[in-house]
């Protein structure tokens, strides 16, 4: 394990573009929904703000909020690129694997990121319908996705409560 920490990661061009110069970064105060995923104890999470048109359910705006590591900041910049102007449901079916390309590839170890970006935002729209008829095509169980969003935060939780653990042993 301790080898691997000093191999430098390599970063597509247009993953440090974005994280130089990330689009739609800044949280939306009139947002229709918001979610985030994450944890932010741990340092990677993102924040999804989307401006949704009523009625034909388009994506007028999107937002993001991110802290944590370059692919984190790219992933959740490039979805925002990727779902304005699409209807939720064609948001939805996007994948973290969509991410990944558009963004040249992201490292193995970084693919947790795509899958942060994707969680958080079909949370905002399953917010987005709370209080409001379900469409069909939104899955009543969580997506795997979805899953694996909780899973990375539960992992997060128990690794920042051993590191705390450890030092106050230490």
């Amino acid at each position: 394990m301790g080898m691997s920490s000093r191999v430098p990661l390599t970063y597509s061009r247009k993953v440090l573009e974005l994280f130089r110069n990330p689009k739609n970064l800044g949280r939306m105060e009139d947002a229709d929904a918001e979610a985030m995923a994450g944890s932010l104890a741990c340092g990677d999470m993102i924040a999804i703000y989307l401006k949704v048109e009523d009625g034909t359910g388009r994506i007028l705006d999107a937002r993001f909020e991110s802290y944590g590591c370059a692919a984190n900041i790219a992933a959740a910049s490039t979805l925002t690129e990727m779902v304005k102007g699409k209807t939720l449901e064609e948001a939805w079916r996007l994948s973290w694997k969509d991410i990944s390309e558009e963004l040249g590839g992201l490292p193995f170890v970084k693919f947790h990121c795509g899958i942060l970006a994707i969680g958080a935002m079909r949370r905002a729209i399953r917010a987005y319908y709370n209080g409001r008829p379900q469409p069909e095509w939104l899955p009543k169980e969580f997506t795997p996705e979805e899953r694996q969003a909780l899973e990375e935060e539960k992992l997060m939780e128990i690794l920042e409560r051993r590191i705390e653990r450890l030092k106050t042993e230490g």
